[in-house]
């Protein structure tokens, strides 16, 4: 067989260049230290890839708003912290207010100073996050979500609260149900003088048997200073009648107790009705207005029922405090979780596409082997001629 030597040297051409192809590919994949530098060096290696590092993305994405709703869920927890602080305050100013050594301007004193303290827990409601977005604006989104008017407060936002995800906390917390969902009285009943020309006051009363309770509305009338009739004025029935009075001793009927005190006039009324929804600022409101305005045994009566419904609100706020310290426990979950994944998906793209760098460089030292030796090679029998052995 005849071989061409112009045929042998275009083979040994196109072998040097596949040659340096080659070591320039293996250098470049070494100084990006991936083994699919190009979607057509492995298809499938750069999809695997791809998928894994848009998840990467997804979860950086993720941890930044997480860090955002944690800021602020933070400052729900410190707010409401802050709140029980001032409500426990103002149930001190209350007490005192019940002192009989205090004149009238004692209670007024102490009617201002409870005053400033409803007006910083109303800024409280209000407070924005570091972005300006109110932190107990439920839903919405409004700069001031309560708004107090000369009716009283009332809450402008939307009731509700987003919940937590797998990779997201809510970033605020419905307002609504924090200040706004205070029950009045006991939380089943509340109690109110009516009539009273004697001095005739009550506690807030109790549920002794839960299964007795109706709903209705009551009306407990002293038919003399030593007796007393109860009457369902929603059925417009007598539950009792004539009915011993003893000082300090509970009033029972159909499974409610009051303890009435104080020296009743004939025709004194006690009014008992179904508790109802108030907010935090309406019960400050109304045990500042007694302590300012009202005295005797109707301003006892309005303290107690105050204190009642001031541990109330403060139980409430307390267990949103509570919620939100779970929300910022579910954060740290989330925030394990996400780094888990994100060291997972690492590991996935570096299979599919970083180099084994010292198999690698074990290749790249055995192909500038051969290519040099293939040079040389060449070099010396492109040397060789027929008339360098003619004379």
């Amino acid at each position: 067989m005849r071989l061409g030597t112009a045929n042998t040297f275009d083979n040994t051409i196109a072998n040097l260049t596949k040659r340096q192809a080659d070591i320039a590919d293996l250098q470049e994949k070494l100084s990006a230290g991936k083994r699919v530098v190009r979607p057509s060096d492995d298809p499938v290696g750069a999809a695997q890839a791809e998928r894994a590092q848009n998840r990467l993305s997804r979860i950086e994405t993720d941890e930044r708003a997480l860090k955002l709703q944690v800021n602020a869920m933070s400052m729900v927890e410190a707010t409401l912290g802050d709140s029980v602080a001032a409500l426990q305050t103002l149930r001190s100013l209350v007490i005192n207010a019940g002192n009989g050594a205090y004149n009238a301007n004692d209670r007024k004193s102490l009617a201002l100073e409870m005053q400033g303290l409803r007006d910083q827990l109303f800024n409280y409601a209000n407070r924005l996050d570091s972005n300006g977005n109110p932190i107990f604006g439920g839903l919405a989104s409004q700069a001031a979500p309560f708004v107090d008017a000369a009716s009283g407060v009332s809450f402008s936002g939307i009731g509700g609260q987003r919940a937590a995800t797998t990779t997201s906390i809510p970033g605020a917390m419905d307002g609504q149900t924090v200040w706004m969902n205070v029950p009045s009285g006991n939380g089943v009943f509340k109690v109110d003088l009516g009539v009273s020309n004697g001095a005739v006051s009550t506690d807030a009363g109790q549920v002794i048997d839960p299964t007795l309770v109706t709903g209705n509305t009551y009306e407990l009338r002293f038919s003399s200073p030593t007796s007393y009739d109860v009457i369902n004025t929603t059925t417009n029935t007598t539950v009792q009648s004539n009915k011993p009075y003893t000082q300090g001793q509970a009033v029972v009927f159909d499974g409610l107790s009051i303890v009435v005190s104080g020296k009743p006039a004939t025709g004194d009324t006690v009014l008992v009705s179904p508790s109802t929804q108030l907010n935090v600022f309406k019960i400050l409101d109304d045990a500042i207005a007694s302590i300012r305005n009202d005295s005797g045994n109707q301003l006892n009566h309005n303290l107690s029922l105050a204190l009642t419904q001031i541990d109330a609100s403060t139980n409430r706020i307390e267990s949103a405090r509570m919620v939100a310290g779970d929300l910022l426990n579910r954060a740290d979950t989330i925030e394990r979780n996400q780094t888990d994944k994100t060291l997972q998906l690492t590991a996935d793209r570096s299979r599919a596409e970083d180099l084994d760098m010292p198999q690698a460089i074990s290749e790249f030292h055995l192909q500038q082997t051969g290519y040099d030796s293939a040079l040389k090679t060449y070099a010396a029998v492109q040397r060789l001629s027929l008339f360098n052995f003619i004379n």
